[in-house]
C-alpha cells in the first residue's frame, strides 16, 4: 500500500493565518489576495484530502488540531466559494470529518457542524446573490438556518421535476444532460440526511433518452454507501438502483458472499439476518436479479470445486428467497421458470414443496420421486452441463439431501439404495458408471455397519472410530469421505442411545481443519432445519448445540 505523505502543520498554520486575514477586511486588495492564492489553495485542500480519507475523523483531529477550524473559516468565504473546483475539495475535506457511527456527545455534535457546512456548500453552488447574503441577518435567520431551508426548497424543487409524469407539458421538465450533472453534485454529500428524498427521487427518475442519465460514479458511490450502512434507502430505491446499473448489484451480492463466507458462523440465524438486511432476497423476486445473483453463485461454486461453505450460503439464500417468494399474495409473481429458465419444471416443482408435516412413506415417495427424475439426468444424459444444472438446482434445495440422510438412519426402508444414490450425487455429481458403483458398495457397506453398531447393547465411541478408520485407510476418494460424515452424524443425533458417545467421536472425526467444517456445517443447517415451526425438536437442538459449542 502507498503511503501517505502528511499534511505539513506549516501550510495549515499558513493556511489558517490567511483565511483569518481574508476574514477580517473585504477590500478590494483582500478580494485579489484570495483570487492569486486560489490554485495553491485549491492544490493544498486536494492534497489534505487525499490524506485525510486514509484517517478515521478521530485521528484527522488529533494529528491535525487546525484542520476544523481551517475548513470552517473557507467556507465563510464567498470569493473561496465562488471557485468551483475549490469548493468540491472543501466538501470532500469535510466530509472526512464526518463519523460514519457517532459513538459520543462530541462527535455527534461535530457531525451535526459539518452537515451544516455541507449544506451551506451545497447551496453556494447554487445562483445565490452577493446582497441576497447581505440580506440573511435582516430577516431574523441564522446563516445555518437559512442554508438548511434553502436546501430543503432546493432538494424539493428537484423532487417536483424528477417526478413529473412522463409526457407531461413542463417548461422546467430536467433534461438528462443537467439530471447527470445533478447527480454528479450529490457525490461528495451523499450521506447528508436531508438529501435522501433528491437520492430515491434520481434513482427512480427514467428518462425517455436511449442512455443512461444518472453518472456511473453516482451510482457506484451510493451503492458504496449503502453497502457501508452509511445511508438508508427504500427497497424500492435500491431495487431501481440494481437495476439500472448491473456492476452495483455485482458489487452488492459479492459483498454479501464475503461477508457470510468470512463470519464461519456456527448459526445460520446470523447468516440469515445478514441475508435479510442486505435487501438481495427481496430485490431477487424480479428475475432478472435472480438470475444475476444466481450466475453469481454458480460460478462461486465451480472456482471453489463445490466448497460446502459455498453451498450453504447458495441453500440459506435460496429458502430466504423462496418465503419471501411464497409469501407475496397481494402482487402479481413471475412464475417460478422465469426464475430457474434451464432447469426442467417438475423437478423445480417437486423440490419445492415443502417436507414439514408430511408423513414418513409419504416423505419417502416424493423423495424416490425427485429422485427417479436427478438420476435419468445423471445416468442418461452424457452432457455434463445437464448434469451440472440438475445438481445446481438440488444445491439450492439441499435440505431434502438432509431428509434422505434423516430417513436413512431412522427407517429401515427396501429404498435406502435411492436414498444413498442421492447423497453420492450431492457430493459428487461428476462419477462415472465405474465410480458410481464403487461409492455405492462402500457406502451401503458403512451403513449396514452403522445399522448393526445401533442395534448393538455397547454403546462406545471407539466402534465408531474403528469403523471410520478403516474406510479412511481404504483410499477412498474425499467427496466418499464427505458422504461417511455425513452419515456418522446423523447415526449419532437420530439414535437416542448414541447420543453420550457423540460428543467423543466427533472430537476424534474433526482433526483436520477441513473435518471440522464440514461437520460444523452440517450441526449448524441441522440445527437451523429442526428449528423450522412443526418440527418440534427442542431436546434435539440442545444436543445439536452442545455439540456444535464443543469444537
Amino acid at each position: 500500500m502507498a503511503q501517505v505523505t502528511p499534511v505539513p502543520s506549516l501550510d495549515l498554520d499558513f493556511w489558517l493565518k490567511k483565511a483569518h486575514e481574508w476574514d477580517q477586511t473585504d477590500t478590494l486588495e483582500s478580494q485579489k489576495d484570495v483570487c492569486l492564492h486560489l490554485p495553491k489553495l485549491q492544490e493544498f485542500l486536494q492534497h489534505a484530502y487525499e490524506t485525510l480519507k486514509h484517517m478515521s475523523p478521530n485521528a484527522a483531529v488529533e494529528q491535525f488540531p487546525p484542520v476544523g477550524q481551517l475548513l470552517g473559516r473557507l467556507c465563510e468565504n464567498k470569493f473561496v466559494l465562488g471557485h468551483e473546483e475549490t469548493r468540491n475539495a472543501l466538501i470532500c475535506c469535510l466530509c472526512c470529518l464526518q463519523s460514519s457511527e457517532p459513538k459520543s456527545a462530541v462527535e455527534l455534535k461535530a457531525n451535526s457542524w459539518v452537515q451544516n457546512l455541507l449544506c451551506h456548500l451545497f447551496c453556494s453552488s447554487e445562483a445565490i446573490g452577493h446582497e441576497e447574503y447581505k440580506s440573511i441577518d435582516k430577516i431574523g435567520c441564522t446563516t445555518v438556518d437559512y442554508h438548511s431551508k434553502l436546501l430543503k426548497n432546493i432538494i424539493a424543487s428537484w423532487i417536483k421535476q424528477l417526478t413529473k409524469p412522463e409526457g407531461s407539458n413542463c417548461e422546467n421538465k430536467l433534461s438528462g444532460d443537467y439530471v447527470r450533472a445533478l447527480s454528479l453534485r450529490c457525490i461528495p454529500i451523499l450521506t447528508l440526511p436531508d438529501l435522501v428524498p433528491l437520492l430515491e427521487a434520481l434513482l427512480k427518475y427514467h428518462s425517455s433518452e436511449p442512455k443512461e442519465v444518472l453518472d456511473d460514479e453516482f451510482l457506484d458511490r451510493i451503492n458504496n454507501a449503502i453497502l457501508r450502512k452509511k445511508i438508508l434507502l427504500s427497497e424500492s430505491a435500491v431495487l431501481s438502483l440494481w437495476l439500472r446499473h448491473l456492476p452495483s448489484l455485482e458489487r452488492a451480492v459479492l459483498d454479501l458472499f464475503q461477508r457470510l463466507i468470512a463470519i464461519q458462523s456456527k448459526s445460520l440465524k446470523e447468516m440469515e439476518q445478514i441475508i435479510n438486511d442486505s435487501v438481495l432476497a427481496q430485490a431477487a423476486q424480479d428475475p432478472f436479479i435472480f438470475r444475476i445473483i444466481d450466475n453469481i453463485f454458480r460460478n462461486a461454486i465451480l472456482e471453489s470445486d463445490g466448497n460446502i461453505k459455498v453451498i450453504t450460503v447458495v441453500r440459506l439464500f435460496t429458502h430466504l428467497f423462496i418465503h419471501i417468494y411464497q409469501k407475496n399474495n397481494t402482487q402479481v409473481r413471475f412464475p417460478l421458470k422465469a426464475y430457474f429458465p434451464n432447469s426442467d419444471r417438475l423437478l423445480v416443482m417437486a423440490l419445492l414443496r415443502q417436507p414439514v408435516g408430511l408423513q414418513q412413506d409419504v416423505c419417502l415417495a416424493h423423495l424416490q420421486s425427485i429422485i427417479r427424475m436427478l438420476s435419468s439426468v445423471a445416468k442418461e444424459t452424457r452432457s455434463r452441463e445437464s448434469v451440472f444444472e440438475s445438481w445446481f438446482l438440488l444445491i439450492h434445495f439441499g435440505d431434502w439431501v438432509d431428509i434422505a440422510a434423516e430417513l436413512l438412519m431412522t427407517s429401515e426402508c427396501e429404498a435406502s439404495d435411492d436414498l444413498l444414490w442421492l447423497l453420492a450425487f450431492y457430493y459428487n455429481p461428476w462419477n462415472e458408471n465405474q465410480e458410481t458403483s464403487r461409492t455405492m458398495t462402500a457406502s451401503r457397506s458403512v451403513y449396514e455397519r452403522l445399522l448393526a453398531l445401533r442395534s448393538s447393547a455397547a454403546v462406545c465411541a471407539s466402534k465408531l472410530q474403528t469403523l471410520l478408520e478403516e474406510e479412511q485407510q481404504s483410499g477412498c476418494h474425499p467427496c466418499t469421505l464427505q458422504l461417511y460424515r455425513h452419515l456418522f452424524i446423523f447415526f449419532l443425533l437420530f439414535s437416542s442411545e448414541w447420543h453420550i458417545a457423540a460428543k467423543e467421536f466427533i472430537t476424534h472425526m474433526t482433526q483436520t481443519q477441513e473435518a471440522a467444517r464440514e461437520v460444523s456445517d452440517i450441526l449448524a443447517r441441522t440445527v437451523w432445519r429442526l428449528s423450522i415451526p412443526g418440527m418440534k425438536s427442542e431436546k434435539l437442538i440442545t444436543i445439536v448445540q452442545e455439540l456444535l459449542h464443543a469444537f
